[in-house]
Parts: structure tokens; sequence; C-alpha cells
């Protein structure tokens, strides 16, 4: 059984690589859309018509969305049973709590949802605005109670082993963990901004393209507004997110930073590959790490090398290199919305240079990518223990043969959902040309 599970570990850690890093990007705009489409369908409402055609042609879109969000969410709760079952079966009384929430949420963000996108002209327009409402807060809510459950994995709490077994479960001290606050705000945040940027890449295209009339103005400057003024907060809070790994799980700030052994005064590391057990060709920052850390210049970090190699993540130079793409992206981002209040400061509108339209079409993947780098950073960063500490990997992953076969099928569904989404994206999108 025990060579069953450790063959099994690598097609099973990819499954479930592959299905967050697909469905994240789905939730993000679950979490994010409904407030642009409210944002949209509110200005509308008071006499602005391109808002309103906006807010019909986004809501539509979401609808697209949220179905397709449904089906690779229902995937990844099977996934978590079939692939983790000792994960489930012996933290299920402390770990199912906040599952059973989101999945009450799920279904008022789905009535709600149905509700909004029929009765656009059956209802007064503000009370179709207000059915929108529950949509934006389930979606947040949400988003929160899958996070506090992977909050919990980085910070396991509510539970006591006896023995190895689990007793005295807590449900709600899992839940409200110390890593609870910080990931999941940094979350919902990331939400925001990587709908925000995608919404207005898609328009910044269309300006390219030559359509500059103001449905396309308005189209790109409305999420780009919000997905900058979120940006500050969100480097802020990641700041404050870095401050509690280095305090809670120092070897997964090792990892991050590509520190290989225990350092006073730790420089920050920048770019790098890590090679025989040292970081080769970073650029380093002196004290900057410690600083960043802990707040002195002169703290000691913890290194790799402070505890046995069993214990310490595998793919270092993934995780540092996520985690430095993860920041840089995130300041680009911050000094695009520099540009744009600069801009509007001086000139009172914003930037219609070519420049400044393809940094807003790259924006929205590169908004993408930080945040599935940030989510590499936390998953495999955490490694060897699907719960920090308490329960290895291999531990936890189905022994059955046959998981590669499931990594194919996933594969395959995958693919097909792609492809029939963006159809339909596309379909929407030339329909509303066309009116």
């Amino acid at each position: 059984m025990i060579g069953d599970a450790a063959s099994n570990i690598g097609a099973a850690r990819a499954q479930m690589g592959l299905s967050l890093g697909w469905h994240i990007i789905f939730a993000c705009l679950g979490v994010g859309f409904p407030a642009l489409i409210l944002i949209a369908e509110w200005r509308g409402i008071h006499g602005d018509a391109d808002a309103m055609r906006l807010a019909r042609t986004w809501a539509k879109v979401a609808g697209v969305l949220f179905a397709v969000g449904a089906v690779s969410g229902t995937i990844l709760s099977f996934e978590m049973g079939l692939l983790w079952p000792r994960l489930m079966g012996e933290f299920g009384a402390v770990l199912g709590l906040p599952f059973a929430l989101e999945g009450f949420a799920f279904f008022i963000e789905a009535i709600f949802l149905g509700i909004y996108l029929h009765a656009w002209d059956r209802l007064t327009p503000m009370r179709h605005l207000a059915s929108g409402l529950p949509i934006a807060v389930a979606g947040i809510a949400s988003a929160f109670f899958v996070v506090t459950a992977n909050a919990w994995m980085n910070d396991p709490q509510g539970f006591t082993l006896v023995h190895g077994q689990v007793t005295d479960p807590q449900p709600l001290v899992a839940m409200f963990n110390r890593a609870t606050p910080v990931e999941t705000i940094h979350m919902i945040l990331a939400a925001f901004m990587v709908t925000g940027f995608l919404v207005a890449s898609v328009y910044a295209a269309a300006r390219l393209r030559g359509r500059n009339d103001r449905y396309h103005r308005l189209g790109m400057l409305l999420p780009l507004i919000v997905a900058t003024l979120i940006t500050p907060a969100q480097i802020v809070v990641g700041d404050i997110a870095a401050r509690e790994v280095a305090d809670n799980q120092p070897i997964k700030l090792a990892a991050m930073e590509g520190l290989a052994h225990t350092e006073a005064g730790a420089g920050e590391h920048i770019g790098g590959i890590f090679i025989n057990g040292q970081l080769q060709f970073a650029i380093v920052l002196p004290h900057v790490l410690a600083f960043l850390a802990k707040g002195n210049p002169n703290a000691t970090i913890v290194g790799l090398d402070s505890v046995p190699p069993a214990d310490r993540p595998e793919a270092v130079t993934l995780i540092h290199l996520a985690f430095d793409t993860m920041v840089g992206i995130g300041f680009l981002l911050l000094g695009l919305g520099l540009w744009l209040l600069i801009r509007w400061i001086r000139r009172r509108g914003p930037p219609a240079s070519r420049w400044f339209l393809r940094a807003a079409l790259v924006a929205g993947p590169g908004a993408v990518v930080a945040m599935e780098c940030g989510w590499i950073t936390t998953e495999v960063g955490r490694q060897p223990w699907i719960v920090y500490q308490v329960m290895r990997t291999t531990d936890a992953v189905n022994p059955a043969p046959g998981l590669y076969w499931g990594l194919v099928v996933m594969l395959v569904i995958y693919t097909i959902l792609t492809a029939v989404t963006l159809f339909v994206l596309r379909y929407i999108a030339r329909a509303n040309t066309r009116a």
C-alpha cells in the first residue's frame, strides 16, 4: 500500500493542481464580476446608457462563467475525497463545516443569479439592482469559506491527536485559525484584481483594433479603476501574509526566498535557481529579507537546513520563482495604476496612448499569472505536508491504481470546457457588437 501511494503522489498532485489552477480563475470571476455588474447597472439606472448595456452584456457572461465554474467546482469536491481519502476520513469532522457553508453560499448565488438574469424587464430598476446584491455577497462568502479550509491546512487547529487519532473536533476553531484573516482577505482582493484587469484587457484589445467609442472606453475604464484601486491594499495584505508565513511556516519562507542556510541579517533574493542545495544567479539585497520578515535588519531567518531533508519542500526553484513572479507582477500592476492616476490628475482623463492600451491588455493575463503563482507558492511551499506538520501528502493520497488515467480524463474534460467556454463568450461578444 505504501508503495502504491508513493507512485500515485505525482498523478494526484498533477490532477489536483490542474483542477485548482483551472477552477480558481472562474472562482475569481464569480467573486469579482457581480460587483462590476452592479456598479455598471447603478450607473445605467442613473442615465448612462452605455453602462446599462455593459451591465446586460456582463450579466450574460457571468451566467456562462457561473455554469462552467459550477462544473469545475463539482469536480474538485469529488477529487478531495477520491485523491486524498485519508485527509477527509480523518479530518472530515474538523474540516467539513466550511465546505457545508460554501454549499449554502453557492445555492444562494445560483438562486439569485437566476432571478437577476430573468428579471431585467419584470422588476423595477432598483429592485432588479437589489436582486443582484445577494449574488455579490454569496460569491464573496463562498470564497471566504473555501479559503478558511486552505488556511486550516496551513495552520491546523481545532482538534486533539490522541495516539494518532483525531479527537475533540472544534470546527469553528478550525475555521478561524491564525491564517484565516490574512489568507481570506488576500484571496478575495486577488479575485477582484483578476476580474477587473481581465475584463479591462478585453476592452483594451477592442480599442487597439479601433473600437474607440464610449462603450468600449467605459468597458475598459470601469473595471480598470476598480482593480487599480485594490492593488495597493493587496500589496499591503501580501506583506502581512509573508510575515505570517515567516512566523508560522518558516521553512515555507525559506523556500520562497531560496534560503539554504539559517542566516542573521538575511538578504532578499531576487531571481535565481536552486542548484545542489544553493540558490545560484540571484540578485541579493542585503538585510532586506530580515527587515521585511521580522522588522529588524539583523534578525535571524531560518533556512532550509534547519529541518531534515524529508521535511523540506522539493521544488524550491518553482516556489521561489513563483513567489518572485507574483510580487513582480503585483508591483507592475501598481505602476499601471499610478500611470492612470497621474494622467488623470494632469489631464482630467485616462491615458489614450496605444502603449497604455497595450499595458492594460497585458495586465489581465498578468493578474491571472500572479494569482496562480500565489497558489503555487502556498500549496507547493507547504509540501511535504498536506496538513502542516500533522499529515504528510504521501500519507493522504489514494493508494488505488489508475490515478494517472484520472489525470488524462481531467485533461480532456478541461480542454473541452475551455473550448466551449471561449466559443460561447465569443458568440456573446459578437452578438453584442452586432446589436
